[in-house]
């Protein structure tokens, strides 16, 4: 009895290591022999994840390479890419003997296996690149499934350092279905292999620079349960010749000219029709490049606000090229600056463009006579040898003229003499204070013409500075 329950328990033994095992006994070294113990032990079993025990996870290795950089939609806020996508898995228990079924790696059809329900959870449209229909098969039950696949992923961009904007997104691999007790995900080769590799397959990347590769292994914790998964964060930066080539010098060209027209005279009409011809060249350049700018989401970029303080600038320029015109040619007939427009621009505005305003001169260009009162009646009395006489105007003619008339006559030529001299003493200050008024607005035209050259040398300056600064960085990001 002790030997046949011996001979039973060798007989079960057997069984399950046959069982856990499964390994192939080809009749000949033959893919017909092959395929027929496959189609036997593993391909009727094409619904069953291919693991001994439920309880038993199985592990996925993930390698990926990164074939194109088609482009990015700054609207849609998504990134397009090709990538090479392998998944390598170990079927439990399966081998066979290389010798015996005449080789070590065979092609089967996908279908005819459990494949693993790897997805991207970034992904926003379908894949429609053709999957091959094959997978390698080896003796040792390891699978290797090799594919490219075109991913058109969301992905958060950032334009406002457009067009010297570095992005970065993620490509979250895992299972769809299946809790990290079922499946996990293991990373197959390091971020230094893939960055290497994907600058060496690189086919095609457009106006996109592949900079660096960051992986990630983690877990995902839900209410239903942990899911494993791996994501790459893809560094990719902008070609930026192509942009500063065609936007913005063709605009710091157009602005360096237009700063140097306030060297022409400002009371010379050329110099505002060259403005308005800068003005519209300038209009058509943009509309031009418009297709070259990125359509704006939730941010506005910064090369927007320089085109956008380019034009305003320009307009500002031609505008006070016109004020100062009118100023130049019409000032006679404006009335006196007012106080506030006097302080602001000529007492403070002035020390910013280092310039001094002319100091008043307390010297008048008329005396008044303290002792004279314009008359305004045609006969004034006045006291003559400390006697009051009444003297006339009106002399008649035919009066003869006695000698103690005399000095009567003369009194009267010194009064119309005086009259004389006083219109004249207030024309002169009518005059004098139109001019006084006109150069105030002639400096006032000065100083803000001045200023606005002001501007348009610290705006250039800072762009540049601005520009040569993003541009060191970006490159500096890049190596």
């Amino acid at each position: 009895m002790a030997e046949v329950k011996l001979f039973e328990l060798t007989v079960i033994c057997l069984m399950m290591l046959r069982g856990s095992s499964a390994a192939l006994n080809c009749s000949s070294p033959t893919p017909t022999s092959l395929f027929q113990e496959l189609e036997k032990d593993l391909f009727s079993k094409s619904l069953i994840r291919p693991v001994a025990r439920f309880e038993d996870s199985l592990n996925i290795t993930l390698r990926i390479t990164v074939l194109g950089i088609l482009g990015v939609d700054e609207k849609e806020q998504t990134m397009t890419t090709v990538l090479w996508q392998t998944l390598e898995w170990n079927i439990a228990g399966l081998s066979w003997d290389e010798q015996k079924c005449g080789t070590a790696r065979v092609s089967v059809p996908r279908e005819k296996l459990w494949v693993p329900d790897v997805v991207i959870s970034e992904i926003v449209d379908e894949d429609k690149t053709p999957k091959p229909p094959y997978v390698y098969l080896y003796n040792t039950g390891h699978v290797y499934d090799d594919r490219p696949v075109r991913v058109v992923s969301s992905c958060q961009l950032g334009i406002y350092n457009f067009p010297f904007d570095i992005q970065n997104c993620s490509l979250t691999f895992g299972s769809y279905l299946h809790f990290d007790t079922d499946i996990k995900m293991f990373l197959g080769n390091t971020t230094g292999e893939i960055l290497q590799e994907s600058r060496d397959q690189m086919e095609f990347s457009g106006e996109w620079e592949l900079s660096k590769i960051i992986v990630d292994s983690s877990t995902l914790e839900l209410k239903v349960g942990k899911y494993s998964q791996i994501t790459y964060f893809l560094i990719i930066r902008r070609r930026p010749t192509p942009y500063v080539v065609n936007l913005l010098l063709p605009s710091c060209f157009l602005i360096t000219v237009d700063l140097f027209s306030f060297l022409l005279p400002p009371q010379s009409t050329d110099r505002s029709s060259f403005k308005m011809t800068l003005i519209l060249g300038y209009t058509v350049f943009l509309i031009i490049m418009n297709d070259l700018l990125p359509a704006t989401g939730e941010t506005t970029p910064l090369i927007n606000a320089f085109f956008s303080i380019s034009l305003a600038l320009m307009v500002a320029s031609l505008l006070e090229t016109v004020f100062i015109t009118n100023i130049q040619f019409s000032s006679g007939r404006f009335s006196a600056v007012p106080h506030w427009l006097s302080v602001l621009v000529l007492r403070y505005l002035a020390v910013v463009v280092c310039m001094r305003p002319k100091e008043k001169s307390n010297q008048e260009t008329a005396f008044h006579n303290p002792y004279f009162k314009a008359s305004t009646t045609n006969t004034t009395s006045k006291t003559i040898s400390g006697e009051p006489t009444v003297l006339s105007d009106a002399t008649p003619a035919e009066a003869p003229l006695r000698p103690a008339a005399l000095p009567e006559l003369t009194l009267d030529e010194l009064k119309q003499l005086s009259r004389d001299l006083q219109a004249i003493r207030l024309q002169m200050d009518k005059y004098f204070q139109s001019s006084k008024d006109s150069e105030e607005w002639e400096m006032i035209g000065i100083i803000i013409d001045r200023f606005l050259f002001g501007l348009y040398i610290l705006f250039i300056v800072v762009s540049f500075l601005t520009i040569t600064g993003i541009w060191i960085w970006n490159n500096t990001f890049a190596a």
